[in-house]
């Protein structure tokens, strides 16, 4: 892809046919460290806006050479990455507003949770859509109500993080919340146990299926745990 190409990817634009991904606004702090021509070292932060799971706009003072690499370090997550960059974004005065970067290799985690959040609304959104397009024709019942299920154990754990955050913010009692987060995760694994037993009757899981040696020896040390929780005698 050309230098064009990857500029107008990552304008502040509305979407075109080079772009390969959609753009998401955030605010990411990062470290960014670069050689320069002398063969100085030098360390900036700066923030990430407008990324992809290919590439961002950085605004920082610095100007690090366009087609140099440089490595970002996502200060939130302390992942890091290697980019290019890919052009500046000067002011009409020729000051820098901010460096055009892609990754040298794709990633849709280095941004972090709010990035992947947004990623997700997106894709929920698409596929809203194209369930009620389709109505009822060719989904399978039983995958809409894992899909169900799933998405209601999201909503109850993305509620329960935000009121965590609130609470934190204001100084209140986090305990309750913290207990809503353990109930619900006990609501879930029942729920999938529930589910794959049924799954084992009905032998659409087996020995050959990935993961269940796995799955057996967590069941195991749950189950340890639980008999030691309500002092049940262990299973022989």
């Amino acid at each position: 892809m050309t230098t064009k190409k990857l500029d107008l990817e990552l304008l502040p634009a509305s979407k075109g046919k080079n772009r390969r991904s959609d753009r998401y606004p955030v605010v990411v702090p990062v470290r960014v460290k670069w050689l320069e021509s002398n063969g100085a070292g030098v360390i900036e932060f700066a923030e990430a806006k407008e990324v992809n799971m290919h590439g961002g706009l950085l605004e920082m003072k610095g100007r690090p050479a366009i087609n140099s690499v440089v490595e970002l370090t996502n200060l939130s997550s302390t992942r890091t990455a290697s980019a290019q960059v890919i052009s500046h974004r000067l002011s009409k005065k020729g000051d820098v507003l901010g460096i055009a970067i892609e990754l040298l290799t794709p990633s849709e985690s280095f941004w972090g949770v709010t990035f992947r959040l947004k990623v997700a609304i997106d894709d929920l959104l698409k596929l809203e859509k194209d369930m009620k397009d389709s109505r009822s024709g060719g989904m399978d019942p039983r995958v809409l109500r894992e899909f169900r299920d799933a998405v209601d154990y999201v909503r109850k754990t993305a509620w329960a993080l935000q009121e965590l955050q609130e609470r934190q913010a204001h100084q209140r009692d986090i305990a309750t919340v913290r207990t809503l987060l353990t109930d619900e995760r006990v609501r879930r694994a029942t729920q999938l146990s529930k589910a794959l037993a049924s799954d084992l009757e009905s032998h659409e899981v087996g020995e050959a299926t990935p993961g269940t040696a796995e799955l057996f020896r967590a069941i195991e040390i749950l189950h340890q745990r639980l008999a030691d929780l309500f002092k049940l005698p262990e299973s022989r």
